[in-house]
């Protein structure tokens, strides 16, 4: 924006790029005016509105007009953000962040919890592993004959396979 000074050094007024159209309207309106002024044949109309209205009515402060091609530099350059479009839709897009936001994270959680049941998945497996090869070494160990070559192997024990079956010894009831 320019600034231009006025007759007292103290104002200062901001000058607003106007657009050619709006500047020929009003221009074409007052030509009319006069021309209206100037015939007394017709009925007076109502006031048309001044160029200081006009701009007044079409600039609001601190608001510059979106221009009709988006560029990449108003993107990056930030000129995108003074849009009164997305001032208005300003909690829409913190509401997208957000979700966007809870989204990752959700996803980042659960790539944790698959990477911690894949390991306790393997450590379960291990256990197994080890739980079969321990009881298959205890069951190798505890055979009738296994049991016999180690007594023999070691000869301090005097246990022997029985030759005879074994004797039902009964007790009669009184």
């Amino acid at each position: 924006m320019k600034e231009t000074e006025t007759n007292n050094p103290l104002e200062v007024i901001d000058v607003v790029e106007i657009p050619q159209e709006v500047l020929d309207e009003a221009a074409k309106k007052q030509q009319t005016a006069k021309n209206n002024a100037d015939n007394d044949t017709q009925e007076p109309s109502e006031e048309l509105p001044t160029l200081k209205e006009i701009i007044e009515n079409r600039a609001i402060e601190g608001e510059r007009p979106m221009s009709k091609n988006f560029t990449l530099q108003t993107v990056l350059g930030g000129d995108i953000l003074t849009a009164a479009i997305l001032r208005r839709q300003i909690w829409l897009i913190v509401l997208i962040t957000f979700f966007v936001f809870l989204y990752i994270a959700n996803r980042y959680r659960y790539q944790q919890q698959m990477i911690e049941y894949d390991k306790l998945k393997k450590e379960l497996q291990d256990a197994k592993y080890k739980a079969l090869s321990s009881s298959s070494e205890l069951t190798e160990k505890s055979r009738e004959s296994n049991v016999l070559e180690m007594l023999k192997s070691y000869n301090d024990s005097t246990i022997k396979i029985a030759s005879e079956p074994p004797y039902i010894i009964t007790i009669p009831e009184e």
